[in-house]
């Protein structure tokens, strides 16, 4: 015999091995009240020909820096991605959503040709998910994270727009778009960063190097970020590409950082 608590809070003994045991059980643990398993921000931003994603690869749970090669930049199609802060597991449900959504839309196109097929856009996949987050936190049940969307707009006939797509979806389906955009903590450190040396005819390697700055102070700041990163980005040639994780270079010497902020005397803060 075990202790259920019923929905209005009553409690009932129900059996461990009866039917209305183990759908009560599995009815508590459906929904995430808080998330765990936690990734911190991922920055976007515009740059001339394409548009370009952030983000570094730890995933802390609760305070503790466990999972350092969790991946947040995903590849939904050819010419989309997708980065997230938030409850990790969740990331994966809305990766798991959209690429079975993709896969749907190969399996019913009308020609087995790649370059025949019609994929989603990336403001498309940005709708969407504005729909799926709202329905879902108008059940109670919300997917804790912050969803960042990189592609390209689609022209009337199908074909890859010239205008690069720059979108972010919240845990309660708010949705806007942006020429630079940041997640997390990195709304609050990054995105003044971003604003102060943004141009719109950035360089691709510009634009990266404004990224992989505003990483580093974030390690430097943000206790849940790490410097191992990875960058990703969608071009109307080359279609979405995602690097590799690698270790941003540090440096520990400023006197800022060496000077004793805990002495006697001082008041012990930054």
């Amino acid at each position: 015999m075990s202790l259920t608590l019923q929905a209005g809070g009553t409690s009932a003994r129900a059996s461990a091995s009866g039917p209305s045991a183990s759908s009560g059980a599995l009815a508590a643990n459906q929904a995430t009240t808080r998330p765990i398993t936690t990734g911190t921000s991922v920055l976007g931003i515009k740059y001339r020909g394409g548009v370009m994603l952030a983000a570094d690869t730890l995933c802390s749970y609760g305070s503790m820096a466990k999972y350092k090669n969790a991946r947040r930049l995903l590849g939904i199609n050819s010419r989309t991605l997708i980065g997230a802060s938030g409850e990790y597991s969740d990331l994966q449900t809305i990766s798991d959503l959209l690429r079975r959504n993709a896969l749907e839309d190969r399996c019913t196109a009308d020609s087995l040709y790649d370059e025949d097929n019609n994929e989603e856009c990336a403001k498309e996949t940005w709708s969407y998910l504005r729909a799926v987050m709202y329905n879902r936190r108008n059940k109670m049940n919300p997917l804790w994270n912050d969803v960042v969307v990189a592609g390209f707009r689609q022209n009337a006939d199908g074909s890859v727009g010239e205008d690069p797509f720059l979108g972010v979806v919240d845990k309660i389906g708010t949705a806007y778009e942006d020429d630079i955009l940041a997640t997390g903590f990195g709304g609050y450190i990054a995105l003044p960063l971003m604003r102060e040396r943004y141009r719109p005819d950035m360089e691709e390697g510009e634009a990266r190097a404004l990224l992989e700055d505003c990483l580093r102070i974030l390690f430097y700041r943000d206790c849940r970020a790490l410097n191992r990163v990875q960058i990703a980005k969608v071009t109307k040639e080359g279609g979405a590409l995602v690097s590799d994780p690698y270790e941003l270079d540090t440096f520990w010497d400023y006197k800022g950082f060496v000077s004793n902020k805990g002495a006697l005397g001082t008041d012990g803060g930054w």
